[in-house]
């Protein structure tokens, strides 16, 4: 026997809009209102809003930078386009006959 309610089985997970998860990280950041009451208000799990909250603090600084890649983001990216041009030279000398 299942110890699955049968309105359990039968629920999809449902997708929540990028649009939506700011609307109530938003409301978390604004502290009007306890995270038991938010997740009431918005049918989510207390989780979910202190997930939000935290990404949401974590990228609020990339809304205001200059350009479309992070500077750290960059420089990896610089790194590993100088290894792959050193590994390219390294391969083309070993093909080379002696």
């Amino acid at each position: 026997m299942s110890t699955k309610s049968a309105s359990a089985v039968g629920r999809q997970r449902r997708k929540l809009s990028p649009e939506f998860k700011a609307k109530v990280a938003l409301a978390a950041l604004r502290q009007d209102a306890t995270i038991a009451e938010l997740s009431k208000r918005f049918d989510v799990h207390a989780n979910q809003i202190m997930e939000g909250k935290r990404r949401l603090l974590e990228r609020a600084a990339g809304a205001f930078c200059r350009g479309a890649a992070n500077s750290s983001e960059s420089a990896d990216l610089k790194r590993l386009h100088a290894k792959i041009g050193k590994q390219a030279i390294v391969c083309s000398v070993a093909l080379i006959p002696p």
